[in-house]
């Protein structure tokens, strides 16, 4: 498998770019994030990507994306049943990986649906299935969660119950379980939402 190329840019495309590595031209579909480095590499000047390569019957295909965070969140969207490689690229491509984790952490369905060819029900099966499996510290960093200073207020509790009860817990479970988050030092939405999923 190929998972990183550094080489010449050789050609930007709409939808791919073209990378030279030692003479060998790979055809690379990226993450709005890559496209963007790769796309202000002057032509042949020197690239790198990290890569996913998906085989299929009808052909081998290269991903591209800034970073392994990025791959990897990448990954976790296509093992969702019913988001395939170019569905969940589109995401990423629509979106941060940061804001990505956010909507799956608060439970926010229509941002995600926001994207285009992404529904309203793969957006909610995107969160039910990736919410216990994608901590916030993993998807927003260090630089939007660690290093957030923030005032818990009600209306946080408030998003954490309501995000809670559209992944299908009662309002009192859901409030309950907020509570228990709070007394634990949870302080963000994402704290508070991954907290009470694990003492659920």
């Amino acid at each position: 498998m190929i998972g990183y190329l550094k080489g010449k840019v050789k050609y930007i495309a709409p939808d791919y770019v073209l990378l030279d590595v030692n003479g060998v031209g790979y055809k690379i579909y990226c993450s709005g994030a890559a496209f963007s480095r790769l796309a202000s590499v002057r032509t042949g000047e020197e690239g790198e990507v990290y890569t996913y390569m998906k085989v299929a019957e009808d052909g081998i295909s290269l991903y591209g994306f800034i970073d392994m965070r990025e791959k990897d969140l990448f990954l976790r969207l296509t093992s969702v049943q019913g988001v395939g490689a170019k569905m969940a690229l589109a995401i990423l491509s629509s979106m941060r990986a940061g804001d990505v984790g956010e909507a799956i952490a608060t439970a926010d369905a229509k941002r995600l649906s926001a994207v285009k060819g992404v529904g309203k029900k793969t957006a909610e099966r995107i969160i039910l299935e990736l919410h216990g499996k994608i901590s916030a510290d993993e998807l927003l960093g260090s630089e939007t969660v660690a290093g957030r200073v923030s005032v818990p207020t009600m209306s946080e509790d408030d998003d954490a119950v309501s995000a809670l009860m559209g992944l299908g817990f009662t309002k009192q479970e859901s409030a309950q379980a907020v509570a228990r988050a709070r007394a634990k030092g949870a302080s963000t939405v994402e704290e508070i939402i991954s907290a009470a999923l694990r003492g659920m």
